[in-house]
């Protein structure tokens, strides 16, 4: 009789470690989280750079009279009948009043030559204002007067000189070859321009 060996059902030693299999496949995307908390306040950034030129407003006026007036009225607008500058046609010529496009800081000034004996009284107005005087008392001799301001205006302001008649002859004087009244004005600083 053969013998016949019988393999062994006992198992062996523990072997090493196999090399790590290849990543499986990405699971899907969970459900998006809670909002966090808000973070704190960042620094302040630097100032930008200068804005475009193009954008800033102008508005100016520079107008005259060739003419006397004697005051017929109570009240009476100044007109004008010369113009030396007027950007963008915001002075009225036919209404003798500067209408304010532009709201902002402007500056005014009116210069006027009196007449001899007679009395001299204006107002520089802002709509049915008075904003400032020009004045001068009867004299035997003519000179120039001036008055200048700077006005705050809104948008649809009007500024403009209007006489005013009291008890005496209230006149300016001029004549046909020279300009001896005027009334100017120009944009200082549109509102919010520069802020």
């Amino acid at each position: 009789m053969h013998n016949v060996c019988i393999p062994s059902h006992h198992s062996g030693d523990k072997g090493e470690r196999g090399d790590r299999g290849t990543p499986g496949k990405s699971g899907q995307e969970g459900p998006p989280g809670p909002k966090g908390p808000v973070g704190p306040k960042g620094t302040k950034g630097q100032a930008g750079l200068p804005g475009d030129p193009c954008k800033i407003q102008y508005s100016a006026f520079s107008v005259g009279r060739r003419k006397s007036l004697h005051s017929l009225e109570y009240y009476q607008g100044l007109v004008f009948d010369t113009v030396f500058v007027n950007l963008h046609s915001h002075f009225d010529m036919f209404k003798g009043k500067f209408l304010c496009y532009i709201p902002g800081i402007y500056f005014f000034n009116v210069n006027i030559h009196t007449w001899n004996f007679k009395e001299t009284y204006l107002h520089v107005m802002q709509n049915d204002v008075e904003q400032a005087i020009v004045y001068a008392q009867p004299s035997d001799r003519s000179i120039m007067q001036s008055q200048s301001l700077m006005l705050e205006l809104e948008l649809n302001d009007e500024v403009w000189v209007r006489l005013y008649k009291r008890e005496r002859e209230n006149a300016v004087y001029s004549d046909d070859v020279d300009v001896y009244i005027t009334f100017n004005g120009y944009l200082i600083k549109a509102s919010g321009e520069g802020e």
